[in-house]
Formats: C-alpha cells, sequence, structure tokens
C-alpha cells in the first residue's frame, strides 16, 4: 500500500496520542495538524517530536468574547467546539507555557484565525483527516465534514466520535459526501471502535442477539491537564447531567465534581454510538446495546476491565455469551488511537477502490 499523507484537525489529547502513535505504524505520514490558533504543514512530513515538545503543556484552547463561530475558521463557542480538541477546557482559560499557545509554539506552526480552512486549503496532498475535535456541538463533526465536501476534497475522513445522534446527522449528509469523493469512518476510537468491531465478530456466533454489553475503564495517564475536554464530555454522560449542562460548567466546577468523588467518574447506560452503530451494521436493535464506564482521571491504572459481551442465541437453539476483553495493560492512547490509525488505512483502502460514502467501525475493520 502507499504512504498514506494525513492530517489532524486537534492537538490536545487525542490529537497528540494520534501523531505520536503514528510514528510506530508503517505508512503513514502526518503532514498537517491544526489546533484553534495555529496550523502545521509539511508534505514531506512534519517534525513529530519537535510538534510534541513544543506543544507539551502549551495545549491552545478556550472561549472568545462572543461565543460564536469564528468567520472560516475553528469553532470557536462556549462549548468547545474548536480545532483544539479534547484538551482544553471548553469554558477554560488558555493553557499555555511556551512562547505562544499551541502549535504556534512549535518552529513549524503559523499563526491562524482560519485553521480549519488553511488544512482544507492543502487537501489536495492529503489522503486521509483525523477529526480530533469534540462533540459537545452535536453538528460540528457534521459541519466539518460539509467544508471538507463543500471544498472538493477527495479522501478520507476518520473521527472517534461517541454521540448516538450524530450518526443520523452524518447519514443525513451521506449523498453530499459521496458526490464529493469522501469516504468517512464514524466513531473510530475505542468505543465506539475497536469495541463495537469485537461485538460484531463476537455476534457471529448467533442466529439472534440479545444484548451487547460494553463496559469499559480508562486511567488517563496523560492526566486530566490534558483531557480536560474529554473530561467535559463524558461529564455529560452522568446521572443529572447533559450536553448543554457540561457546556456550561467553569473548569472550577468540573475540578470540584472531579475532586467530590475522588477523581473516579462512573456512567450508566451511556449515549453512545455503539447502539446505532451496531444496528446500522445488522447486529442488533439499538436498544439491546449498553454502554457504560468508569473513567479514573488520576490514576494510570483502569479502574475496571474493559468487557464486552454478546449473548445470544445459537443456529441449535443454545443460549450463550462470547466475552472479548482488553488488556489492563493497554492505555487510553493505544486502544483509541490505535484503531483510530487502523481504520484510516482501511478506509484509504475503501476510498481508493471509488467506495464513498459513511462507515461505521463494524462495516469497516482496522488495518493493522
Amino acid at each position: 500500500m502507499d504512504d498514506i499523507r494525513f492530517a489532524v484537525l486537534g492537538t490536545g489529547g487525542i490529537g497528540r496520542r494520534t501523531l505520536e502513535v503514528a510514528q510506530y505504524k508503517d505508512g503513514l505520514t502526518p503532514v498537517a495538524a491544526c489546533d484553534r490558533n495555529g496550523v502545521a504543514v509539511d508534505h514531506d512530513g512534519l517534525d513529530v517530536e519537535e510538534l510534541l515538545a513544543a506543544t507539551e503543556g502549551n495545549i491552545a484552547s478556550g472561549p472568545t468574547d462572543d461565543g460564536v463561530e469564528t468567520d472560516g475558521g475553528a469553532s470557536r463557542d462556549a462549548g468547545g467546539a474548536s480545532a483544539d480538541d479534547a484538551a482544553g477546557g471548553a469554558t477554560g482559560s488558555v493553557k499555555q507555557t511556551g512562547d505562544g499557545a499551541g502549535i504556534v509554539a512549535s518552529e513549524q506552526g503559523e499563526p491562524t484565525e482560519t485553521p480549519i480552512d488553511d488544512v482544507i486549503s492543502e487537501s489536495d496532498g492529503i489522503d486521509a483527516v483525523v477529526l480530533a475535535l469534540p462533540n459537545l456541538e452535536h453538528d460540528f463533526i457534521p459541519r466539518v465534514a460539509e467544508r471538507f465536501a463543500a471544498a472538493d476534497y477527495e479522501g478520507v475522513l476518520v473521527d472517534v466520535l461517541k454521540r448516538s445522534r450524530v450518526i443520523g446527522m452524518l447519514d443525513d449528509r451521506e449523498e453530499t459526501l459521496v458526490d464529493a469523493g469522501i469516504t468517512f469512518v464514524c466513531g473510530a476510537g475505542a468505543t465506539p471502535g475497536v469495541l463495537t468491531g469485537a461485538a460484531a465478530l463476537a455476534a457471529q456466533s448467533f442466529v439472534e442477539v440479545e444484548s451487547v454489553e460494553i463496559r469499559w475503564g480508562v486511567g488517563l495517564k496523560s492526566g486530566y491537564e490534558d483531557n480536560r475536554g474529554t473530561v467535559r464530555e463524558d461529564i455529560a454522560h452522568l446521572d443529572g447531567y447533559d450536553m448543554e449542562r457540561a457546556r456550561e460548567l467553569s473548569e472550577a466546577e468540573i475540578e470540584a465534581l472531579v475532586t467530590d468523588r475522588d477523581g473516579v467518574l462512573e456512567f450508566h447506560d451511556m449515549e453512545h454510538a455503539d447502539d446505532v452503530l451496531l444496528e446500522r451494521a445488522g447486529i442488533c436493535d439499538a436498544d439491546d446495546v449498553t454502554v457504560g464506564g468508569v473513567l479514573d482521571v488520576r490514576s494510570d491504572k483502569k479502574p475496571v476491565t474493559t468487557t464486552v459481551r454478546v449473548t445470544g442465541r445459537t443456529f441449535d437453539g443454545e443460549r450463550g455469551t462470547n466475552t472479548f476483553q482488553l488488556d489492563d495493560a493497554t492505555s487510553m492512547e493505544a486502544n483509541v488511537n490505535g484503531p483510530a490509525l487502523g481504520y484510516v488505512k482501511a478506509a484509504v483502502r475503501r476510498n481508493r477502490t471509488g467506495d464513498y460514502g459513511v462507515f461505521g467501525p463494524a462495516e469497516l475493520m482496522p488495518g493493522f
């Protein structure tokens, strides 16, 4: 397979790890990256080590005064729907220790007020784009996809989104994506992502699937400081919270919430896209899927073992449960970014054969 040139939109926790993990994957060359304040482009390949070193602890984030999307740039709303992805708090201050905020601290970075459009303008030389962007605005990712389609981008878009309702928004835009020549893989991280695919494989033993239970455990090795947006998105899944309430929380309120729970957040019956993605793959009804988990923002260790249980009936009338587990030694970064880049490879293969549209992880298995 020819070398795949890819870009990363957002250089917070997820985006940074995508660039880092790509160094260990054959055939992948990162050529562009952006955050809310800057962009770095080198079609011969970014110096990932320099970029990561320059932006360590120096991630551009924070709201603007008007709370609306900047013309032509990343969304700057108070919900954090910006090209800085899951790292900085949606309503928090800029996290900055270097000469500039985020990518502009790198010798490869250039300041810009239109980061996403700057990457789109270079997209003729980009095979795939990893959207390491937040999901607090329901339609932000679909709107970004529309912007690539409007610019006649032909290639792959891969996202690690979590929200069930966003899948429908992407499906509504499928004709636009097909016409543009875009292959979009939605939910291509851990869950949804590799665990959705595992559930689809485990279901093959059965002629009828009764239930799929996904329970994840995450210990944030990189810490809360580097994953503020991810934590904020997860808080929206807590009992008594929703996306709107999570958006309105100040950084102090989030830190107090985390402190009150000793750094451990437990989730039940989340609105996670695994349900819709398994239904569209014909595995089971969305109502038969439950997703929950435990997040420990103060420990490297997983608080619980990540497990998928698929219960069903076999052709000969037996009832059983197939179980898949991720090893506790594998980090969140390994389980999110490794599969995401694997899906990039699989999607590029599809795209190069003219197979365009919206695909879920159970329909498109990742390449190693």
